[in-house]
């Protein structure tokens, strides 16, 4: 059964095609820079590879495109569109009303339209992916994959914030939490190599990119998370602020910001960047810091500290703690980094094995060394694969 997998940002449109159950990835894609007219558009399958740049001026367009490169004669991975018997589709934002994957229909578009205003960035792109896979697929099954469904097992002392009730009951201000498929996937596989059942593990997932986000996860349930309304709050990342004191942005308000000003400032020229006055990639960081940099150097500890921070927060409220799990770009990649952020806890029983990090790079296993109580684990993630089989589940013919 081949199903389709989509992940439409605000300029760009990532696609991946798998044989289900089987699990094997058929072929691989993207569109860039979507409203350009030097767009580019890529697709990668068993026969080879395409890479053609051109003007897409818009998702209409994007997808015909896409239609082109999965049908080609030569390097496609289709001789008809269906073939594809499902879409998966991931929507960011589900607010409070969903909590799992789900089908889609007239309904669900409107209940992702509903919370736009929580995710006006990813929730309009997402929706208007949904809506053109509907036109170019016809009939077949469309799931919706909510990054927030993970942690709506959240309990309230969790996702409530200390203000008015009326705040909470009528603009539905409260923590949600984001890279749920994620932290799913990585929890789950954990508990496999664990030798225990996905309800039974405890662990804490670290999802380390460009945009960051940790997560407690108790008997495979999300119990609290980093962010919160937004993907704004919790860890310092690439360019986002993470946590602050709100009286900041009063502060600069009156100091002349306007509020567009400060939301560009927090989310798009803080964190890593910010910090460093000069990158937002970690790799870049460690180069400048080894070179003597003390501003990427400075930049590099505050976010190990923030993220040791939590992790010690989050073993306080699981009580035990199986493992801890490096995932993302960051993750599975930095060496240094995991090193860096899991530095003198040998009292809470977390020792490194540096000889076994420095071997982990994008490939999962354990990197802990024997006499450390708590496991820690590298395991890439893979969104797409956790979408493909959500919606495997809910389209199956004998479903």
């Amino acid at each position: 059964m081949k199903i389709l997998v989509f992940n439409c940002g605000s300029s760009s449109i990532k696609f991946k095609l798998f044989e289900m159950p089987e699990e094997a990835v058929l072929a691989e894609g993207a569109i860039e820079r979507v409203g350009s007219e030097t767009a580019s558009a890529s697709l990668k399958t068993a026969h080879g590879k395409i890479e053609v740049k051109q003007s897409i001026t818009d998702y209409p367009r994007g997808f015909a495109v896409i239609k082109g490169l999965l049908l080609d004669p030569e390097n496609g991975a289709l001789v008809n569109l269906s073939e594809v018997r499902a879409c998966g589709h991931r929507v960011v934002h589900g607010g409070d009303e969903f909590s799992g994957s789900m089908r889609i229909d007239d309904l669900l578009e409107q209940g992702i339209e509903a919370v736009f205003e929580l995710a006006p960035l990813h929730n309009p792109p997402n929706l208007t992916g949904i809506q053109q896979a509907r036109l170019m697929f016809g009939a077949i099954p469309q799931v919706a994959c909510f990054d927030t469904a993970f942690h709506q097992s959240i309990p309230e002392v969790a996702y409530r914030y200390a203000i008015p009730e009326n705040l909470y009951t009528d603009y539905k201000i409260r923590r949600y939490g984001f890279h749920g498929m994620s932290h799913q996937f990585v929890a789950r596989s954990a508990a496999k190599l664990l030798g225990k059942h996905k309800y039974s593990v405890n662990v804490i997932t670290c999802h380390l990119g460009n945009g960051s986000s940790i997560a407690a996860i108790k008997d495979g349930h999300s119990i609290d998370t980093s962010m919160g309304l937004t993907p704004l709050e919790g860890l310092v990342m690439g360019t986002r602020s993470g946590d602050l004191d709100p009286g900041i942005i009063f502060y600069l308000h009156r100091k002349g910001h306007t509020i567009d000003s400060l939301d560009t400032l927090l989310n798009k020229k803080s964190g890593l960047l910010g910090i460093s006055g000069s990158s937002n990639d970690v790799r870049d960081l460690e180069i400048k810091a080894d070179g003597g940099d003390e501003k990427a150097r400075l930049a590099l500890d505050i976010f190990a500290y923030r993220i040791k921070k939590y992790i010690g927060g989050y073993m306080a409220i699981l009580n035990r703690v199986d493992a801890i799990i490096f995932t993302g770009g960051i993750g599975e990649n930095g060496v240094a980094m995991r090193s860096r952020i899991l530095a003198d806890m040998d009292q809470l029983g977390i020792i490194i094995d540096e000889t076994r990090n420095a071997v982990h790079v994008g490939v999962i296993g354990e990197i802990q060394d024997t006499t450390s109580r708590v496991k820690v684990m590298v395991i890439p993630t893979n969104e797409e694969l956790a979408i493909a089989r959500d919606t495997y589940k809910m389209s199956r013919p004998d479903r």
